[in-house]
């Protein structure tokens, strides 16, 4: 049997731009996507912390370097510039995968870059 795990997270994005007539749907610095082991057209779950959508769509790329989180076509209704996004990705592991695996967990600040890269989310204290 399998289980879907995360995989990989860009915590903190912000849309930089929204392109409603843009084909492709969210295009990310390709230098993120390469930190977070996300792969282009790699299915992709955005979770927008400011308005609270959530939407599937899959990652393009974006210039390297350039901090580019664009939402674009049908999901440009769900983002704006300036919105705060958590996108993830996940993969399906087997057993003795799920025993050794650890997520891929990249950290921005407000600008799009990278202020930490870890592995392990802390446990929740009541």
């Amino acid at each position: 049997m399998l289980t879907t795990l995360l995989k990989a997270k860009l915590h903190g994005a912000r849309v930089t731009h929204s392109e409603l007539e843009y084909e492709g749907s969210c295009a990310i610095d390709s230098a993120l996507l390469k930190a977070s082991g996300i792969h282009e057209y790699e299915q992709i779950q955005i979770y927008n912390v400011t308005n609270g959508e959530r939407f599937t769509t899959y990652a393009i790329q974006a210039e390297a370097g350039s901090g580019i989180i664009s939402v674009n076509g049908a999901a440009a209704h769900k983002a704006s510039p300036g919105d705060k996004l958590i996108i993830c990705a996940y993969a399906a592991l087997d057993e003795a995968e799920m025993k050794v695996y650890k997520p891929v967990l990249v950290y921005l600040d407000e600008l799009n870059a990278i202020t930490r890269i870890g592995n392990q989310i802390p446990v929740q204290a009541a």
